[in-house]
């Protein structure tokens, strides 16, 4: 397992002409014709001003399917490196948390648009650290010697779940919550305005190549407290008054049309979110890795934070602080503000335009941050540029 793994190339795609924060709701479209109360004080705090989406803007019809996203994200790599060829991949490794369908995976989908790929596939779920889980899948398969050459992807279709059609209108108890206290929980309707559309990928071999800045991956570590936190964020179920999570395939046995209407809606709860995820991915988390691996803040030129909305910034600097590991936010980068909370899709996307649009030198290291809310686990990932 002491073979080089090195990220050769990345490509984002994002699909459509972006969304500025006028027109979500004109093309998302509002419940019962209803205006969205919540909108304007979700967006103050998030301070995301454009997103995409992967549906017509005039009819809420598809443009593209998740598995199209990835696909194209791939084309872009291939597109701007006519070096690199998916006949000499043997592994790709596809993470989501909005695939198009349930049967068969979603790396098998993403594979049916990519002709010369014919290597073995994998799929990743959960929310943004499925697509982390998918590169240390890749990662190891390249540094053990089993694979030479890999391709991983992140992608999203949050828009899909976002129209209007699977909506009601807004409690109006909770919309005043919600303007007292940024951090109160605000069901499915808050992500409604912080999700985005799009896609990333990476190409990694054991070998860097000439002439090209190469990341390498020194390491990528996760940690999850699923056994110690509850349900957090989800899709597929109904979380009842006692706090239990009823599973879609259970609720079409009940005859409830009103928890059943709600079960593929994505749901969050900011309250378990603003207490725990400090906490789990950063006082706790990165305390162990730090402390395992020897890590100061000094050891990176760069920081590469996914966090969902600006008002968490201030949240993780403080905890970052807190155990001692401050990283002056003037090294943080982020896509967040123009391309919206991408998901899974996000760190490859921040990756992809760091190496594009910053002047990056060989030694210079880089750490990435990968939280995930589902039911908090977290990655953290070094690169060191050669």
């Amino acid at each position: 397992m002491n073979r080089p793994v090195f990220i050769n190339a990345t490509g984002t795609f994002l699909p459509n002409a972006p969304i500025d924060n006028n027109d979500i709701e004109r093309v998302l479209g509002a419940p019962h014709g209803k205006p969205s109360r919540a909108k304007n004080i979700v967006l103050h705090n998030n301070q995301i001003k454009t997103r995409h989406y992967a549906i017509d803007p005039l009819t809420r019809e598809p443009t593209h399917s998740n598995a199209q996203l990835a696909a194209e994200a791939v084309n872009v790599i291939l597109r701007d490196n006519p070096d690199l060829s998916l006949r000499d991949v043997q592994l790709m490794a596809c993470g989501t948390s909005s695939p198009d369908l349930i049967i068969p995976g979603h790396a098998a989908m993403v594979q049916g648009h990519l002709p010369q790929m014919h290597g073995e596939t994998i799929s990743t779920s959960g929310v943004c650290c499925s697509s982390m889980a998918a590169l240390k899948m890749a990662f190891l398969s390249i540094a053990a010697g089993d694979s030479t050459a890999a391709v991983v992807t992140g992608s999203e279709t949050a828009s899909k779940w976002m129209r209007a059609e699977l909506f009601e209108s807004e409690n109006p108890r909770k919309v005043d919550e919600l303007a007292a206290n940024a951090a109160i929980a605000f069901e499915h309707d808050f992500l409604r305005w912080m999700l985005s559309d799009g896609a990333g990928a990476a190409y990694l071999s054991d070998t860097a190549l000439a002439g090209k800045t190469n990341l390498r991956i020194n390491w990528i570590e996760g940690r999850s407290y699923a056994n110690e936190q509850p349900v957090c964020m989800f899709a597929g179920g109904y979380r009842e008054d006692d706090g239990s999570v009823t599973a879609w395939k259970d609720l079409r046995l009940t005859g409830d049309s009103h928890r059943l209407k709600h079960a593929m809606n994505v749901s969050q709860d900011i309250r378990i979110l603003r207490d725990q995820m400090p906490v789990c991915s950063i006082e706790r988390a990165l305390r162990e890795i730090a402390d395992k691996r020897k890590l100061t803040p000094d050891d990176y030129t760069w920081f590469l934070p996914h966090y969902s909305s600006h008002y968490f910034r201030q949240v993780v600097l403080d905890s970052m602080t807190r155990i001692g590991f401050r990283i002056p936010t003037d090294r943080w980068f982020t896509k967040l503000y123009d391309c919206g909370n991408v998901g899974s899709a996000s760190m490859f996307i921040f990756i992809d335009q760091l190496a594009r649009n910053m002047p990056l030198k060989a030694g210079q290291k880089v750490l990435c941050y990968i939280p995930e809310s589902g039911r908090f686990s977290v990655y953290y990932m070094e690169l060191e540029v050669v």
